[in-house]
């Protein structure tokens, strides 16, 4: 469900060019920044990048990009 809300200007602004960069909109880079702030909230121990890595993981397997690790290979 989609909720309507007021952001400030600054973030909007701050999220135009990481949003052209990541091929996002900017609600959608915005809502990648609370997903992320979320999990390193959630995570505090854990570095950033295992957890970008992480959300990129799951977001992969979600889509069915799933190989078989085969150990010893």
């Amino acid at each position: 469900m989609a909720t309507a809300m007021k952001l400030s200007d600054e973030l909007v602004d701050m999220a135009k060019p990481r949003a052209l960069a990541e091929h996002r909109s900017v609600p959608k880079q915005i809502e990648y920044w609370a997903r992320l702030g979320k999990a390193v909230e959630d995570n505090p121990d854990l570095p950033i990048q295992f957890i970008k890595d992480t959300l990129i993981g799951i977001a992969e397997a979600d889509a069915g990009q799933l190989s078989e690790y085969r150990f010893g290979a």
